[in-house]
């Protein structure tokens, strides 16, 4: 498992309320715990290593910020170059990395197609991390113009699923 990865994971748990999760391979063990009794941004981050494994762990997180800071700038600049067309509607982001769907379960129908009118609290998809379906519900109203991911894909943190016409 990366830092990136460990990363990651940790901003899920933080976002989703879970208190404790515990991950266990062949040369590693790593717990995060979240102190339901206190509001952190991010839960604690144990890490437990074989010795091993400890050494190469460890310098990888000064490195990961670095390698980070440059990617969402080149982002940023492709995105403000549509912008001009797509300024007017809001977009609705992923909330944590997993898997996207756009129907409950596969006998079901899909929650939304574009054009699809909907209302604030609207489900728009599920993400399924870690063996847990999150439903996306709509901050906004309106109407879904755009459907940016494709069905049974993965998604990263605050990557744009949706764009509503919020008019």
């Amino acid at each position: 498992m990366t830092i990136s990865e460990i990363q990651d994971l940790i901003k899920f748990i933080a976002k989703s309320g879970v208190t404790e999760v515990e991950i266990e391979k062949q040369d590693f063990k790593i717990t995060i715990k979240a102190d339901p009794g206190k509001r952190r941004s991010a839960p604690e981050a144990i890490p437990m290593a074989y010795p091993i494994a400890a050494a190469p762990v460890l310098p990888a997180p000064v490195a990961a910020p670095v390698a980070a800071a440059p990617a969402p700038a080149a982002p940023a600049v492709e995105a403000s170059a549509p912008a001009t067309d797509d300024s007017r509607y809001v977009t609705i982001k992923s909330p944590m990395i997993g898997t996207f769907y756009r129907k409950p379960a596969p006998d079901k129908p899909q929650f939304v197609e574009v054009g699809s009118s909907i209302s604030k609290g609207s489900v728009l998809c599920v993400i399924e991390a870690m063996k847990l379906f999150n439903e996306i519900e709509s901050e906004y109203a309106g109407k879904v113009v755009k459907i940016l991911v494709e069905d049974n894909s993965p998604v990263e943190y605050d990557q744009p699923l949706f764009l509503i016409d919020p008019s």
